[in-house]
This record gives structure tokens, sequence and C-alpha cells, in this order.
């Protein structure tokens, strides 16, 4: 379907900072540095979660995938980004801005549900503590998880077919650091209308309705927790969240910025920023906000460490 599209160019060039040439060494550098920690962090993650059977519960389950995301989310778009500040020559080919657009867009798409999912695993454990074990059983965690990547995979290829579609006219340059479907949509000619508006309906359903399902959640853990006497145990089911709640409101607050407003009303810089911040920084801070506020991944991941010295 995309590649039928008579008016595709056979590549296109990622303008980036084009305008201001003096911010991609030091992005470059930055790029080169957060990348291997983003991939070395979330490598950790799964590693302890795997390793050690006190981690075996659906909290880690979750955990697991939200790490797995974060690698695919950031290396469908960090080398390319590489490569493109590093050399004169800022080209991407259709095909490879096809496959990144998907891929790209499936991650970001499912992280969205899979944070929802962490929310409600957090509520049923602090507010059916007694009903936990039965409810968030294997089996259960893993119809969630494939329901999951089934909704993301087809927010991601409706979008990004319908996007795709749209004439380019011949035009080449891409105002952007990558390839993204609200740019895509501002460089087509032609009618594009229906198109912002499919992209505003789909991102309600896949950014908004899982944000109130998280408020929701919170909101009654909230509660729950004020009705705990001891305070030892309100700080104990505050910490568990807390971790999440960080994770959410950094990955949140770019991706409504940039996807529920209309494509025509974004300014020129924001979606690279906004691509930098949520694609780049979001999972790399990802691993050490949940390990620094964890002290049973950190347990985990010091005994992982002692016994790999040990053994040496």
């Amino acid at each position: 379907m995309t590649l039928s599209n008579k008016s595709h160019p056979e590549e296109f060039i990622l303008l980036g900072f084009a305008d201001h040439s003096w911010l991609e060494p030091p992005l470059f550098i930055i790029l080169l540095i957060t990348y291997p920690m983003a991939m070395m962090g979330n490598i950790a993650i799964i590693v302890v979660s795997k390793a050690d059977p006190r981690l075996h519960i659906p909290m880690y389950f979750f955990l697991t995938n939200l790490s797995f995301l974060d690698m695919c989310y950031t290396t469908s778009i960090v080398p390319q980004m590489l490569f493109n500040l590093g050399s004169s020559k800022k080209t991407i080919s259709y095909i490879g801005c096809v496959i990144q657009l998907y891929v790209f867009h499936i991650m970001g798409g499912t992280e969205c549900l899979l944070l929802a999912i962490m929310s409600f695993d957090r509520y049923v454990a602090i507010c059916r503590p007694l009903h936990y074990t039965f409810i968030m059983n294997p089996r259960f965690c893993i119809l969630l998880v494939s329901v999951m990547w089934l909704i993301g995979m087809l927010f991601a290829f409706s979008e990004a077919s319908l996007t795709l579609w749209l004439p380019l006219c011949g035009i080449k340059e891409l105002d952007h650091l990558l390839c993204e479907i609200p740019v895509l949509i501002k460089t087509a000619c032609g009618e594009k209308e229906v198109n912002e508006l499919a992209l505003s309906v789909v991102c309600i359903f896949i950014l908004a309705v899982p944000l109130c399902l998280i408020l929701a959640s919170y909101a009654s853990i909230g509660r729950a927790v004020l009705k705990i006497k001891s305070s030892e145990g309100r700080k104990k089911a505050f910490g568990t969240c807390s971790s999440h709640l960080i994770v959410v409101s950094l990955f949140y607050g770019p991706a409504i910025s940039m996807y529920i407003q209309p494509p025509s009303s974004i300014t020129r810089d924001q979606p690279k920023f906004m691509a930098l911040f949520y694609a780049v920084m979001t999972p790399t801070l990802n691993p050490f906000i949940y390990t620094l506020r964890n002290k049973d991944v950190k347990g985990a991941l010091g005994k992982l460490v002692k016994s790999i010295f040990n053994f040496k």
C-alpha cells in the first residue's frame, strides 16, 4: 500500500538542526554517551528480573517489557541520528523511513498501553491485596501484554499507512531528525485534513484513554494509602508507585504536546526537541529511576554483580 504512492522520493533529507549547526557536535557526543547507557541500563533490568527468583512477579514482568520497548524505541532512531549528525550526508532511504516510522510508532503506542497496565498492577496490589495473586496470575499478565502489543501494532499500521499514502509531490526534505507522522503530514501536499483528524482521534484513544486509566488508578491508590494508619506502611506504598509516576510524567508530557494538537500548529523545532527527549532521554533515565528508587532491584543487581566477580 505505502509503496504504491508514486510521488515518494528514493530518499529523504533530514534537515535536523540545519539552521543551528553549532548544536550538532554536542548532540552527537550526548547521543554517543546516552545510547550505550540506555542499552546497558535496560539490559541490566531484564537480566536482573530474570535471574533473581524474588523478582518473578507481575510488577517486574511488566518492567522487563518496558525495558525491551525502550531498547527498541531508542534503537529505531538513535543510530540514524548519530550517522546524520556525524556526517555531511543527512539522508535516509524511503524504505528506511518507512521501517523507522512503523517501528517507532509501534513501540510508542505499545508503551502508552504498558504504562496503563503497570498502574493497574499497582492498583490491584495496594487496593485489592488479598485478590492480587488471583487477579494478576501469569496467564492474565501474558494476555494483557499480548493485547497491548496487538493494539500498538494496529495503531502504528493504521496511522503510518494513512500518512504514507499522502502525496509528497516530489518533496525530499523533512525538517526533522527522524521520520515521524506529524512531520510527514505537515510536509505532504494536497488535502490532509482527514489525516490530521484521524491522527487526533487515534491519539486520543492511544494517549488520553490510557492516561485517564492511570490517573483513575492512582486516585484510588491515593485514597487507599491515606487510610493506612502506619506511616511506614504509607511510605512503602508510595515508594512502590513513585518510580512509575515519574516515568509516566516523562513519557506522556512530551507525547501529548506532540500528538494531541494538530500537526499544522506545531512549531518548527518543537518535534526535534521532543523526539530527543522522549526517544533518547526517557529510555536512558527509566532504568536509573527504577533501580535508584527500588530496594529489590538494587539488591538483586548487587547480588548479580557480586556473583559475576566471584565467578571470575
